[in-house]
């Protein structure tokens, strides 16, 4: 089976942003990247919510955010289960079948209310590609220990001290993982 690789941390520390950035130079050596980036929504400075975004074609939505009046609530934030079905699953299942490599950014709290979300990730958890994904540090739930013991799951700690260093390594990971 082929690995995967998971990056995990405090929040705010970079997961988002290295995982943009493995993106970009695994496009610039010609992969197929697929699945779901996502980022802050930010208002005058202030975060207000989660943007989601199709790596496959570009499909945007709001993961969640503070504006938002129906959905779950985690904290501040609404959680939008449409966007999450629609745009965050649909990426997931995409590109598990026509990426070279399928990214999941993030398995958090607000992702896993989602059941659509919750499948899409099982299914990524067991398919034959390579994932590079991000995984929230302290929520304890079946999925999550499920990828913290895999034995086909390397989950990096990234720290403000490694997340450069860390950025080289896990693309020569996913690179001799699909070229040997």
């Amino acid at each position: 089976m082929v690995k995967k690789i998971f990056v995990t941390g405090d929040p705010g520390v970079g997961k988002s942003t290295l995982l943009s950035r493995v993106v970009y130079q695994l496009r610039s050596k010609g992969l197929m990247i697929g699945g779901v980036l996502t980022r802050d929504i930010r208002e005058r400075g202030v975060r207000t919510g989660f943007q989601i975004q199709s790596l496959s074609d570009g499909t945007t939505g709001i993961l969640a955010s503070v504006s938002l009046k129906v959905g779950p609530k985690i904290g501040k934030y609404v959680v939008n289960l449409n966007d999450l079905k629609n745009v965050f699953a649909s990426a997931i299942l995409y590109a598990i079948d026509f990426s070279d490599v399928v990214v999941c950014d993030e398995v958090g709290p607000m992702e896993l209310l989602s059941p659509e979300v919750r499948k899409a990730i099982e299914t990524l958890i067991e398919c034959n590609k390579p994932v590079l994904g991000s995984v929230h540090k302290r929520l304890r739930d079946p999925i999550i220990e499920k990828i913290s013991n895999s034995p086909n799951i390397k989950v990096y700690e990234l720290t403000i001290e490694n997340r450069d260093q860390l950025i080289r390594v896990i693309v020569d990971e996913v690179s001799s993982n699909l070229w040997g």
